[in-house]
């Protein structure tokens, strides 16, 4: 569904370029839902920029379906982690998520269905003629994972959406996650610092390295599919997946090989690295 192959992107800040993402290839299947973790500054954000189509990378492929990503596709939503900003507080939470569907030019009917059943799947079925101030922050992120639901997506994006919510709140975000990935069977690319989280949700979790990033580590989720925050995290299996994603986090924070035994160009956790003469490497 989702295929990235030697994605580069360097910032040319003019006498010196900044090297952000060095080397990505990964894929996702069709209805995966994979977790990507790495260090403070590794470039999460802009690879998901680039995968979107939202910034152009210096060099590598993004491909959907068999098709390059040059600009932001059809089939592709993306849900940002500061919701306040992505969410237009004059309109009801209503019109909020109804609007992206205009842009797709669906009858009215269409539209006033997909935005009743997006926002009964996140539990806000009561909330649609609120407006995004009069809500929690909870709940504002709630009508943000609607407006990306309503829109049908095959690939949803997620750049840590839940950092800015309580502990309980969040809790109950990665579960409504999880209800909706398997309902829908939407493909998923879920970013976070969080490891437990990324453990809790994933089926796999991508460990990069320190900037400028390379995949690390591709680590398979084995945990039951029916998954709660009680009884899963308390299994010695997530236990065991926690401890070697930490593991290799901390390993990318100190700059040791990678784990195709390659040796990394770190530079202790800066946002890149330079290169040399101001323009990309060969």
């Amino acid at each position: 569904m989702l295929k990235v192959t030697g994605l580069r992107k360097v910032y040319d800040g003019g006498a010196v370029a900044v090297e952000a993402v060095r080397d990505l290839t990964f894929e996702l299947a069709e209805g995966e839902l994979v977790c990507l973790v790495g260090p403070s500054g590794c470039g999460k954000t802009t690879l998901l920029k680039c995968i979107a189509g939202l910034m152009p990378p210096t060099g590598g492929t993004v491909e959907l379906e068999g098709r390059p990503v040059t600009a932001p596709p059809p089939d592709m939503a993306v849900v940002f982690q500061e919701y306040g900003r992505s969410l237009f507080p004059w309109m009801s939470v209503r019109a909020n998520v109804e609007l992206p569907l205009k842009q797709k030019r669906l009858p009215v009917e269409r539209r006033t269905g997909l935005v009743r059943e997006a926002l009964e799947a996140v539990g806000l079925a009561g909330s649609a003629d609120a407006y995004p101030w009069q809500l929690s922050g909870g709940m504002q992120q709630r009508v943000a994972i609607a407006r990306a639901v309503a829109y049908e997506p095959k690939v949803l994006l997620m750049d840590e959406p839940f950092a800015a919510v309580d502990a309980q709140t969040r809790a109950d975000l990665e579960d409504l996650i999880r209800a909706l990935w398997k309902r829908l069977g939407v493909t998923v690319l879920f970013v976070t610092h969080d490891i437990d989280e990324a453990v809790y949700l994933g089926e796999r979790v991508l460990v990069l390295s320190s900037s400028p990033t390379v995949v690390q580590d591709d680590v398979t989720v084995d945990l039951p599919a029916g998954r709660d925050q009680l009884t899963t995290r308390r299994d010695g299996r997530f236990t065991e997946l926690r401890t070697r994603v930490y593991a290799e986090i901390q390993r990318a924070k100190r700059g040791d090989a990678g784990a195709d035994g390659r040796p990394q160009d770190r530079t202790g956790g800066r946002e890149g690295s330079p290169v040399a003469g101001g323009s990309p490497a060969g």
